[in-house]
């Protein structure tokens, strides 16, 4: 059965867009110009993921978000990617906080966007599988231990000092290339393929952009956490501790 992606945004130029070249890739789409709308249908039946602006009249994509994780069940556990203005660092912390599983600012690539929503739907069923998917997955992908570092990839779970760190799917992706071989040095466009699939055209500084999300991160919970080095011309380490 085709996964439901529920569009929310204001702008009718992208729902018609977005939604065009989501249907091309076989996924059924439903489609919203307000929060408030989407959240009436939402709970008569919950799509399988939903992508929502944040800058939206009557009701927004934060407080959209908010009343969907209230409602518990399938709704409440249904996956979300914000939509959100460049560097809108303020709402992205927000709204992570609140429970959202990724992020893309505007103006963004289609093609990105579809990469983002395969990878949350495939962490999204592998959670829903049970125990012997659960057990495939973690002798598959164990736990990484790094010193204070501990993730989970098969949890999408992060630790720091036995803080947790919330990261994006995307951010996941990079930390997790980079711990795995402490001390190793990966180029800029070695992470980009790691974490931007399917030959999606990405700017190799993005790679810079996340680098510097997952620090703030992780400083939050250790003001003096150094462990991703920059080698300048060269690319990112996790150090050895």
């Amino acid at each position: 059965m085709n996964s439901v992606i529920a569009l929310v945004d204001d702008d009718r130029n992208i729902l018609t867009s977005v939604s065009i070249a989501l249907q091309s890739e076989g996924f059924v789409t439903r489609v919203f110009t307000d929060g408030a709308a989407a959240l009436k249908s939402f709970s008569d039946s919950a799509p399988d993921l939903g992508v929502f602006d944040i800058k939206m009249p009557q009701m927004d994509g934060m407080e959209l978000l908010r009343r969907v994780r209230e409602a518990g069940g399938a709704l409440g556990a249904m996956p979300v990617i914000f939509l959100t203005s460049k560097d809108d660092e303020l709402d992205e912390a927000l709204g992570l906080a609140m429970g959202a599983d990724d992020y893309i600012a505007k103006p963004f690539s289609q093609r990105l966007l579809i990469a983002r929503i395969r990878a949350i739907l495939r962490r999204q069923e592998l959670a829903r599988g049970g125990p012997a998917q659960a057990e495939a997955a973690a002798a598959d992908a164990p736990p990484i231990e790094r010193g204070r570092l501990m993730m989970d990839p098969a949890r999408h779970k992060v630790r720091w000092d036995g803080r947790d760190v919330v990261l994006t799917v995307t951010e996941f992706l990079l930390l997790e290339a980079l711990a795995q071989r402490p001390g190793v040095v990966k180029s800029r466009n070695q992470l980009l393929d790691i974490a931007y699939q399917d030959d999606v055209f990405v700017d190799d500084r993005t790679i810079d952009s996340h680098i510097k999300r997952i620090r703030r991160k992780f400083r939050a919970v250790d003001g003096d956490f150094e462990s991703i080095e920059t080698l300048y011309g060269v690319g990112y380490r996790f150090g050895e501790e």
